[in-house]
C-alpha cells in the first residue's frame, strides 16, 4: 500500500514518559504533597486539557491514552479541564462531545470518589488576582501599541526585538490600565497585558508575551462577566500548578513555549501563590497518520462544503466519526501501545492504525454471510417451496457461542464475481460443468446461465447433490476446490450498506501546502443494496459482525431501526488497499 517504511511504526513501541515518572518516583519527586484540605495527594497527577472548540480527532485519542493511561497506571489520576479562555470560538456543544468521547474510550476523571473535571474559566478570577501581582512586582506591563506596532517590533529569528514604548511604564499605571480593561472601559485591541521578560531572546515566545488581551465576547460558562481573557500559555501552566499537576505532557510544538511555562510558574512560587516542586511539561510527538487530515480548520471545511456527511462521517478521522465507522475503544488502545511515545516526529500508517482494529475485531464479531453484489442461482433440482436447514459457527475460534442456522432453498444469492461463462485460468468456482461447494450447504455442478437483451448474465443455473450436505458422511465423497458463499433469496435481509473507504488517496493530502480536496478518494463511499443471512435483521445499533470473506461491518449507530439495519463497511479483511 506504499508504506512510508523508514517512518512507520515498525520497531518495538516506546515511551520515554514512563522512565521519566519512574524517576520521578524513584526520588520521591511528588511525595508527601496534600492539597488545601490537606489531603495526601498522588504522586503521578496527570491532565487531558481540550479547547472546546471543535470535535476531537485521531490525535486527541492518542494523548487521551497517554494521559489517562499513565495516571491509571501509576495509581494515580488525570484530569479533564477544558482550556475555554477564547469565548469566540467555543461552545457548549464541544465541551459534551468531548465528554462524551472521554467516556467511550473507556476512561473516567473520578478518582476515590472525587470528580476531577475542570474548566480553565473556573480559575478567572484567580488569574486575574496573579496578574495584577506580576504587575505590582515588576513582571509585567500594558502595552498600548497597536497590533502591527507589536508584530514589527517583535523582530524575528534573526533579528532580536524592540522594546515597547510603555515597557517602562510605572507600575502603578499598568495596573489602573489593567483595571480599566476588566472594567470594560477600552475596546478590543486598545490595551493588552504583556509578561516583561527579554525583547532580545533567541526564543520568540519569550519576547514580553502577551498574557492578558480585551475581548468583548460572550463564554459559554461566564456569560458576559468578563471582558478580557487570559492568553492559553499563561492560563495553562497556572492551573496546571493549581491542580497540583505533576507531568504536564504536550505535543512537541509546545516545546519552545516550556521556558515561558517555567518562567510564570518561578514567578508565582516567588509570590507565595504556589510551593515547590512544580508541575513540569515534557512534550513527544504528535499523531500524525497516513491518508488523514487532522488540521481543525481543514476538518471544518470539510463538514462545511459538504465534502463529507458531517463531523461523525465514518470517513473521518475525528473521534465521533471512527466510532461511527465501527472502531471499538480497545482498538484504539491498542493502537496506541503500539505506536508507543516518543521525542521524534514520524509517519504512522494507516495501516497499522487498521490492523489494531482488524486484531480486536477479529475475536469479537459474530460472523455474518453477506452477499454485496447479488446474482441469482436457481438449484433446479431442488424442490421449489421447500427449505432446508444449515448450520454454521457464530464464531470459529469460540464454540462456545455455538451455532447459527439459516435455511437454503431453491433460489440463492450468490457473488456475482463467483460465476464465469468462460473462466480464466485458475478460476474454480462456478462456470459450466464445475462443481463447487456452497459453504455450509451442498454440492452443486452449473449447468448454465439466463442472460438478458443485452447479453449480462440475469441468472446462473445448478443441479446439487442431495447425499453432499456439509456436516454429514456424504460430504466426504465430493473433492471440490471452489467453496462459494451464499443466502437464500426467499429468507435474505435486504440491506442497506455503506462501503467506506479512506478519504483520500494521497498518503500526505496535505503536505507542503497542497490543496489536500485535490487528493480526496472518489471512491471512499458508495451504498449498495446487499442480501444478508437470515437473522440480520435483528442487529442491534453499534453491533459489529464479520461478514464472511468480505471484511468487519458495523450496524450504523444513527441510522439503524429495529428489523431495518444499516450497515458501514468498518475495514476489509486484509490490507490490500493501493496494491
Amino acid at each position: 500500500m506504499g508504506n512510508d517504511s523508514s517512518n512507520s511504526a515498525t520497531t518495538a513501541p516506546s515511551n520515554f514518559l514512563r522512565g521519566i515518572i519512574d524517576a520521578d518516583t524513584a526520588l520521591g519527586k511528588y511525595a508527601d504533597r496534600s492539597d488545601a484540605s490537606g489531603t495526601l495527594l498522588p504522586t503521578v497527577i496527570t491532565r487531558f486539557p481540550p479547547e472546546p472548540n471543535g470535535y476531537l480527532h485521531i490525535g486527541h485519542a492518542k494523548s487521551i491514552c497517554l494521559n489517562f493511561g499513565l495516571a491509571r497506571d501509576y495509581g494515580g489520576r488525570c484530569h479533564l479541564r477544558f482550556d475555554d479562555t477564547n469565548p469566540t470560538k467555543e461552545d457548549q456543544e464541544y465541551v459534551d462531545t468531548i465528554i462524551d468521547s472521554v467516556q467511550w474510550l473507556g476512561f473516567s476523571w473520578a478518582h476515590e470518589g472525587s470528580d476531577h473535571q475542570y474548566f480553565a474559566s473556573d480559575y478567572f478570577d484567580r488569574l486575574y488576582q496573579m496578574a495584577e501581582w506580576l504587575v505590582t512586582a515588576g513582571h509585567a506591563y500594558v502595552d498600548s501599541q497597536s497590533a502591527e506596532a507589536m508584530a514589527a517590533n517583535r523582530g524575528n529569528f534573526g533579528e532580536p526585538g524592540k522594546n515597547s514604548p510603555f515597557r517602562d511604564r510605572p507600575a502603578d499605571e499598568s495596573l489602573a490600565l489593567l483595571r480599566g480593561m476588566k472594567a470594560g472601559e477600552f475596546r478590543d485591541g486598545e490595551h493588552i497585558l504583556r509578561a516583561k521578560i527579554d525583547m532580545a531572546s533567541p526564543n520568540m515566545n519569550m519576547r514580553d508575551p502577551a498574557i492578558y488581551r480585551i475581548r468583548h465576547a460572550h463564554h459559554h460558562r461566564t456569560g458576559d462577566q468578563w471582558c478580557i481573557y487570559p492568553m492559553y500559555d499563561y492560563a495553562h501552566p497556572i492551573s496546571d500548578a493549581i491542580e497540583h499537576i505533576t507531568h504536564s505532557l504536550c505535543t512537541l510544538e509546545f516545546q519552545d513555549h516550556r521556558p515561558f511555562y517555567d518562567w510564570i510558574l518561578a514567578r508565582l512560587a516567588e509570590g507565595g501563590f504556589f510551593s515547590k516542586p512544580l508541575p513540569h511539561q515534557y512534550e513527544f510527538a504528535r499523531l500524525n497518520l497516513t491518508y488523514a487530515i487532522t488540521s481543525k480548520r481543514k476538518l471544518l471545511q470539510l463538514v462545511e462544503e459538504k465534502i463529507v456527511d458531517g463531523w461523525d462521517d465514518p470517513r473521518m478521522p475525528t473521534i465521533v466519526g471512527i466510532r461511527r465507522r465501527g472502531f471499538t475503544p480497545e482498538s484504539i488502545h491498542l493502537f496506541a501501545e503500539r505506536i508507543g511515545v516518543s521525542k521524534a516526529d514520524s509517519w504512522i500508517d494507516m495501516s497499522v492504525l487498521e490492523g489494531a482494529l482488524r486484531d480486536d475485531l477479529d475475536a469479537k464479531a459474530d460472523r455474518l454471510v453477506g452477499v454485496l453484489k447479488p446474482l441469482k442461482l436457481i438449484i433446479d433440482n431442488f424442490t421449489e417451496g421447500l427449505s432446508d436447514d444449515c448450520s454454521a459457527p457464530v464464531h470459529p475460534h469460540h464454540p462456545e457461542r455455538g451455532n447459527r442456522s439459516f435455511p437454503i432453498s431453491r433460489e440463492l444469492w450468490i457473488e456475482e464475481e463467483d460465476f464465469m461463462e468462460v473462466p480464466s485460468k485458475g478460476y474454480f468456482r462456478l462456470f459450466p460443468g464445475n462443481k463447487v461447494r456452497l459453504r455450509y450447504g451442498y454440492v452443486v455442478e452449473c449447468t448454465g446461465c439466463d442472460k438478458d437483451e443485452h447479453g449480462q448474465v440475469i441468472a446462473v443455473h445448478c443441479h446439487y447433490f442431495a447425499d453432499s450436505k456439509s456436516g454429514t458422511d456424504g460430504a466426504n465423497n465430493y473433492k471440490v476446490k471452489g467453496n462459494i458463499h451464499w443466502v437464500s433469496a426467499p429468507h435474505a435481509v435486504k440491506a442497506e450498506v455503506r462501503m467506506y473507504d479512506r478519504l483520500f488517496s494521497d498518503p500526505h493530502p496535505d503536505a507542503g501546502g497542497k490543496d489536500f480536496k485535490l487528493a480526496l478518494n472518489p471512491d471512499s463511499k458508495s451504498v449498495i443494496t446487499a442480501y444478508l443471512e437470515a437473522g440480520a435483521d435483528r442487529a442491534k445499533p453499534d453491533e459489529k459482525f464479520q461478514f464472511e470473506r468480505h471484511g468487519y461491518f458495523v450496524a450504523d449507530r444513527m441510522d439503524s431501526m429495529p428489523g431495518q439495519p444499516v450497515f458501514n463497511r468498518i475495514v476489509t479483511l486484509k490490507d490490500s488497499w493501493g496494491k
